[in-house]
């Protein structure tokens, strides 16, 4: 196989979701957003837009966010006080993407979602169709999970998990996961020297998941590798290919989907039998 002739292929990609973790949003230091990587976000999104993509965000962050603004920062938090960090942040944060959207002329609205919104039919139907409209008519959703009444993400899940769920959903042919981390490597990097980045997977299988040992270093995310492993199984499973890349710069999405090798790339492997409630058994 080509790789670098299916890395070209990433240009033609019609419907993107990307998602963005807590990591690459928050200052280190001081627990405050980092605008400037938002506003540069914001920017490459658009940009995609421009290119004549339909574009959905899958955003972290909410969180974040809420504990920096009720000086919680340091500590670790009850399930109670999350949900609460979670309902003021998740305010705060969209209204700062709506502003910055607003900057370049985009529309961009608010999803929330939770476990049971991809379980229940009804629920599913109705939140695909609320997707599909909002791309007709020219705006970015911007998704996250409910945190404020929905423990099974803070205890449980992640958003790696639920920006896979959504590519599933609305049928994208890509899903990019920006993350703390560079890519998939063959053992954790942070304590083996000998760690390789390994560039592209075809299958995935149990050896995947054994070499994808949590190694989230971030007080704010809840995703590791085997999120992001889970994550990659139902995106390349429902059709998509995903690419695993460090989100430390937002350009990154642009040579992503300009064919550049960048990050871990999971090849699409798309299963006739793929149920999307069949990932959210516990």
């Amino acid at each position: 196989m080509n790789v670098e002739n299916y890395r070209e292929s990433l240009k033609d990609k019609k419907r993107i979701v990307i998602k963005i973790g807590s990591s690459s949003l928050i200052h280190e230091e001081t627990g405050e957003l980092d605008l400037y990587k938002l506003e540069k976000l914001v920017r490459a999104l658009k940009d995609l837009k421009n290119r004549g993509k339909d574009v959905i965000l899958v955003s972290s962050g909410a969180i974040a966010v809420g504990k920096s603004s009720l000086n919680l920062r340091g500590r670790k938090l009850t399930l109670t006080e999350k949900e609460a960090c979670a309902a003021l942040g998740q305010a705060q944060l969209m209204t700062i993407y709506q502003k910055l959207f607003a900057e370049y002329g985009q529309l961009s609205a608010q999803v929330l979602m939770t476990k049971y919104t991809i379980l229940d039919d009804l629920s599913r139907y109705n939140a695909r169709n609320t997707l599909e409209e909002l791309l007709k008519l020219n705006v970015i959703p911007v998704v996250n999970e409910n945190d404020t009444v929905s423990t099974y993400e803070i205890e449980f899940g992640d958003n790696d998990r639920l920006s896979a769920l959504v590519c599933a959903l609305i049928k994208a042919d890509l899903l990019i996961l920006l993350s703390d981390i560079d890519g998939l490597y063959t053992d954790d990097p942070n304590i083996n020297s000998d760690a390789k980045m390994i560039s592209v997977v075809e299958k995935i299988d149990k050896k995947m998941y054994h070499m994808s040992k949590s190694t989230s270093t971030s007080d704010v995310g809840t995703g590791g590798m085997t999120a992001k492993i889970t994550a990659a199984e139902i995106s390349t499973h429902s059709g998509a290919d995903m690419v695993i890349a460090n989100g430390a710069n937002p350009d990154v999405i642009e040579a992503i989907t300009t064919g550049k090798e960048i990050g871990t790339l999971f090849l699409a492997d798309e299963k006739e039998a793929f149920e999307i409630t069949n990932y959210l058994k516990d």
